[in-house]
């Protein structure tokens, strides 16, 4: 089990003075939502410096796939993944509960394309559910799925936002283009 050490020294979470000296010191942990062909490449690169790592997916077949090390995208061998798990900065789970074990939280679930050609964010608005029943105080949430402007600030924030917790002050919020080649 990954536990953040800032969680486990009983320490509170300074988000984000704190976050640079910590990674730095691999006592950050850093949740990915989603384990596909973005957030998969970018747990591994993490994990591989030095970062531990807590991937979340509702598949309970990629979840054992990455934890037996075994790559399920063409982006990424088994060789790859393996290092990551032997390292001991990667483990999967399907348990959301966990994300409030985390420091910061990379958002990288899948946005088809609806019928109508607009952005299904089912799977974003669910991992915003999951992300908000685990928000503590300090950590920094980054939303990397594709989307359309303003999901971050209309969507996700207020989700965020309904267990009392304040944007700014006792938790982060932030939007990153998804990068297809992290590292």
């Amino acid at each position: 089990m990954i536990e953040s050490p800032a969680a486990a020294k009983g320490a509170s979470r300074s988000l984000p003075d704190a976050v640079p000296s910590r990674l730095s010191s691999g006592q950050t942990t850093f949740g990915v939502v989603g384990l596909g062909y973005v957030a998969l490449p970018l747990a591994v690169r993490a994990a591989g410096r030095g970062v531990s790592v807590l991937g979340f997916d509702v598949d309970p077949g990629v979840v054992d796939g990455v934890n037996r090390g075994r790559s399920h995208i063409s982006d990424l061998t088994d060789e790859e993944g393996a290092d990551a798990r032997r390292t001991g900065g990667l483990e999967a789970t399907a348990e959301m509960a966990r994300l409030g074990e985390c420091d910061a939280i990379s958002i990288c679930v899948p946005t088809p394309l609806s019928r109508t050609r607009d952005p299904d964010i089912a799977h974003i608005l669910a991992a915003s559910e999951a992300v908000a029943a685990s928000l503590g105080t300090g950590q920094l949430i980054v939303l990397e799925s594709t989307t359309y402007p303003g999901t971050t600030r209309e969507v996700v924030l207020p989700i965020l936002r309904r267990g009392g917790l304040a944007p700014g002050r006792d938790f982060f919020l932030c939007f990153s283009p998804e990068r297809v080649a992290p590292g």
